[in-house]
């Protein structure tokens, strides 16, 4: 895949206008409902600034591959990434310490001076 996943891409086939709201809901997390709510209040309090901030996206932006993401679970993992790295990385950090943790204990367990299992293993001889 050539795309880059933790890039901002403009979701055309969600979006009502140029896709930006999607788009950005896409990249954030945040519900795309909120998002458009929170862009109508801030064009009505910013006198349009907001709508040439939003037409300046919509032209710069690029469009989102299709095959952006496998399925909904990985759309969720890549939001997650894009939003806080440094926590994504701390648990996948944590996975492996306890994938690490567990293969320690199987390790020590057949390793150890078992005698039970000594016996199973000599029984089985």
């Amino acid at each position: 895949m050539s795309a880059s996943r933790t890039k901002f891409y403009l979701d055309k086939q969600n979006g009502k206008l140029f896709g930006v709201c999607s788009g950005l809901a896409d990249y954030t997390g945040i519900e795309t409902l909120w998002l458009r709510i929170g862009i109508i209040l801030l064009t009505m309090m910013s006198w349009g600034t907001v709508v040439v901030a939003y037409f300046l996206i919509a032209m710069m932006a690029p469009t989102r591959p299709r095959d952006l993401y496998e399925d909904r679970e990985d759309q969720k993992f890549w939001q997650g990434v894009r939003s806080n790295p440094r926590r994504s990385t701390a648990e996948v950090r944590s996975k492996f310490r306890d994938i690490d943790r567990r293969l320690a204990d199987i390790e020590m367990y057949y390793t150890s001076r078992n005698t039970r299992l000594a016996d199973e293993i000599d029984s089985l001889r």
